[in-house]
């Protein structure tokens, strides 16, 4: 079976300043890292393409999508909020990245893939339907989504382990019974917003500063389970966030590379009971370079080694 890996030269281009964490250096230590382990010759490379205004659409209305257009700078930075940044290519960027979401979604969902990750930049789960936030413009998995849910699934779910809540994916989905939205993140901590929604197809899952290896498996197999075997997805996404990781400088978990398997794989065997082994993982956080890399390449080999037989 196939793995695919879509990305595009331009999500490096995007830039929020020399000492801003979300760098392009975060996508070329996950290459470096994939190519020394021999990974990455085993994965099918696709271009990620531009997305489609209909497809953003879904997620996030015109009127916030013209006003990103708006701010976008001819030279220098813009500020969209106090953490996040546009220099001239992040529209640029951000189209490549949430067309990456929508063509691995086409893609596993033709059969031509069974998996996907998309190592793209910049992030998207902060980005509400209307709103900017923490390093997002388009909520990249959201896109990708409504994508599967336009093709005719009926029931999808989103996994978010990065340790920041998924706030945008809860703001878009919250009164979508077909996706079901299950987010471990650190609390309190940023962003502050959605971590409460109670809603049926909601599963926030708070972890306490600190919280390492025992506890976090505890709670996310106590709580994402049952909840995904009942609703039974069709395709599963990943918002792969590897900021929870005990090395990194935005995050308060300990968490290590074991764990990042262990939840995939977790996720993996749901996909191969419900969705025939269907998921597209898509980058969100992580921003100690190595513990990154090392954690990307943990979470695609499990992705490589999944047989939905």
């Amino acid at each position: 079976m196939a793995t695919g890996l879509f990305t595009h030269e331009l999500c490096a281009r995007h830039q929020m300043g020399e000492s801003h964490p979300e760098s392009p250096q975060r996508l070329a230590s996950i290459f470096d890292f994939l190519r020394a382990s021999g990974l990455f010759s085993e994965l099918v490379q696709h271009e990620a393409p531009v997305v489609e205004r209909e497809a953003l659409l879904r997620a996030h209305p015109e009127h916030y999508l013209a006003m990103l257009e708006r701010l976008l700078p001819q030279q220098g930075l813009a500020w969209a909020d106090p953490d996040t940044a546009l220099n001239e290519f992040t529209l640029d960027a951000a189209a490549r990245a949430a067309g990456a979401a929508t063509a691995a979604v086409r893609a596993v969902m033709s059969g031509s893939l069974t998996n996907a990750f998309c190592a793209v930049r910049p992030p998207g789960h902060h980005a509400e339907h209307a709103r900017v936030m923490g390093f997002c413009f388009h909520n990249n998995v959201a896109v990708g989504v409504h994508e599967a849910l336009a093709a005719g699934l009926e029931r999808v779910a989103v996994v978010d382990f990065d340790v920041h809540h998924g706030n945008g994916t809860v703001d878009i989905f919250m009164e979508d019974p077909r996706v079901l939205v299950c987010s471990s993140f650190q609390h309190p901590f940023y962003p502050y917003r959605m971590f409460d929604v109670d809603r049926p197809n909601i599963v926030n899952t708070p972890l306490d500063e600190g919280c390492a290896s025992a506890e976090f498996r505890r709670r996310v197999e106590a709580q994402w389970l049952k909840r995904l075997d009942a609703h039974a997805p069709q395709l599963l996404f990943v918002s792969a966030g590897f900021d929870a990781h005990a090395r990194d400088p935005l995050g308060g978990l300990e968490l290590h590379e074991t764990d990042f398997r262990w939840v995939t794989e977790l996720v993996a065997d749901v996909a191969c009971r419900h969705a025939n082994g269907r998921i597209v993982s898509v980058l969100e956080g992580g921003y100690d370079v190595d513990a990154l890399a090392r954690s990307v390449d943990v979470h695609v080999q499990v992705l490589r080694e999944s047989d939905p037989a």
